[in-house]
């Protein structure tokens, strides 16, 4: 089966101040059509960057090697004129920050009703029946008295929602959702992770979670893969992972999250120490400055990643081999 998204040995480096920094490094993957792909890792271990490859949208001293397949076409080869209309319809993502993305000094109607006029041509008119018909879809209260609002007279529960109507509005196959949930209290996210597999279930759209929060996409993601130092270090399904977690940086978040049998007054554990910053190079495993298993001498298992959609389990240690 032909995966919807193939993403092949993608590097994500960034040019500062004559140096090459290395963000991502030979990312590999796959998303199936109605699939649900959690990705999860501490900030900065590359997570948004490589679907910000996806979308056309690096910084313009990014620079993306390797191979990013939509529906088989080459999205890092495709021309930006082309690619417009490629985003927005067919592919689409939920920024991390809902109240930086949506234009401030534009209405919610005039910001909604303008995906469907650019990439449906509808008219203005018809646009906004159908942004007030997607707001009610997306369970927000008075869908009609906040099309006239601008974003900072909306919550962030609001604002969020208004996003994840706008990236359903022309029923895209694939919705990258980056942080969907942070800033937003408990029951809001509760709210916000129900909307989106509410979401799968009545577009049958595909869906990438980015979390940097296992708990978070552990109802939702059908596959999760970790992110550490720009690499993917683990590769299996959600039950599979959260029951025999492999590689340690995935065991070591694991242990990070909150147990209703826990003590009440016992300190969470965390993970010492920091992780590499952009650029650095290590010999072997970059988690094994921070790693309480370095001493085994884990064999090195490559490739990364296969591109191959329903892979079961994969795990890429990296540390360096026995003399």
């Amino acid at each position: 089966m032909t995966p919807l998204l193939s993403i092949e040995e993608v590097s994500v480096s960034f040019s500062q101040h004559k140096r090459s920094i290395a963000a991502v490094r030979q990312v590999s993957l796959a998303v199936a059509a109605r699939e649900c792909v959690g990705i999860v890792g501490e900030s900065g271990s590359g997570k948004t960057q490589v679907f910000m490859a996806v979308m056309g949208l690096l910084a313009a001293n990014a620079r993306a090697d390797g191979s990013v397949r939509f529906e088989g076409h080459d999205i890092l080869a495709t021309a930006p004129e082309h690619l417009n209309r490629v985003r927005g319809s067919k592919l689409t993502m939920i920024f991390q920050d809902p109240m930086t993305s949506l234009t401030p000094h534009l209405k919610i109607g005039t910001q909604l009703a303008e995906v469907l006029v650019c990439h449906a041509g509808k008219s203005w008119s018809e646009a906004r029946i159908a942004a007030r018909r997607m707001l009610e879809r997306v369970r927000v209260p008075e869908p009609i008295r906040r099309l006239n609002q601008y974003p900072h007279e909306l919550s962030g529960g609001l604002r969020q929602r208004v996003m994840i109507g706008m990236s359903l509005l022309c029923d895209p196959m694939l919705v990258i959702a980056d942080e969907p949930t942070t800033a937003l209290d408990v029951t809001v996210q509760a709210q916000i992770i129900e909307l989106l597999r509410a979401m799968r279930e009545e577009v049958g759209t595909a869906l990438v979670l980015i979390s940097h929060d296992l708990a978070v996409v552990a109802g939702l993601a059908d596959r999760i893969l970790v992110m550490y130092a720009g690499r993917i270090v683990e590769s299996a399904t959600a039950v599979e992972l959260f029951r025999h977690a492999q590689h340690p940086y995935t065991a070591e978040l694991l242990k990070c999250i909150p147990s209703l049998s826990s003590p009440r007054l016992e300190r969470l554990p965390t993970l010492a120490g920091q992780p590499p910053q952009p650029g650095d190079s290590l010999p072997g495993c970059m988690f094994a400055p921070r790693c309480s298993r370095a001493a085994e001498r884990c064999r090195v298992e490559r490739p990364l990643l296969a591109p191959t959609v329903g892979i079961a389990r994969h795990v890429a240690c990296h540390y360096p081999l026995p003399p």
